[in-house]
């Protein structure tokens, strides 16, 4: 009975894919609902739905709050890969400065490289510097949260089986 006990939490404790999962998951749900609430504000002029729904659709329902929560989930489940991409790369490093790296490498793909995929999005050169501080310091946020948090369940995971 007591091996069958210690055979099942073994089982439990070996697996990091859930909490990969999990924190990917909460990541983008979390910071995108914060970036759209930003984008309420006037902070920045891009959310969440100008990169998921309004680049293809130019629906009434993209541009209201229907279309914000439905780009939040999209981004949420998005999120989980690059949690996986982190995890598989990047595990090892702990504290915010692989975080913050990972943020700007992701924001400078995305506003640089992948710009002619968004055309509801501007040019970089168009854009207002609040816009840019923002978005910056929204990707650089979000890769610290990811970051820190697979780093320290690989850490934690690593004393388990000690």
């Amino acid at each position: 009975m007591r091996r069958i006990n210690k055979q099942q939490d073994q089982k439990q404790k070996t697996s990091l894919i859930p909490k990969v999962i999990s924190i990917g998951f909460f990541g983008g749900l979390i910071w995108s609902a914060i970036a759209s609430i930003t984008g309420y504000f006037h902070f920045t002029t891009i959310t969440p739905k100008s990169f998921i729904l309004r680049s293809w659709l130019q629906t009434d329902w993209s541009d209201q709050w229907l279309g914000q929560v439905v780009s939040i989930l999209v981004i949420s489940l998005l999120s989980i890969g690059i949690a996986f991409v982190y995890y598989l790369i990047l595990k090892k490093y702990d504290g915010v400065l692989p975080g913050i790296l990972v943020g700007i490498v992701l924001w400078f793909i995305l506003f640089w490289i992948m710009e002619p995929i968004f055309p509801n999005i501007p040019d970089f050169y168009r854009l207002d510097s609040d816009t840019i501080v923002t978005t910056l310091c929204l990707f650089i946020l979000y890769s610290v949260f990811i970051g820190y948090s697979i780093s320290f369940a690989y850490l934690q995971h690593l004393n388990e089986k000690q």
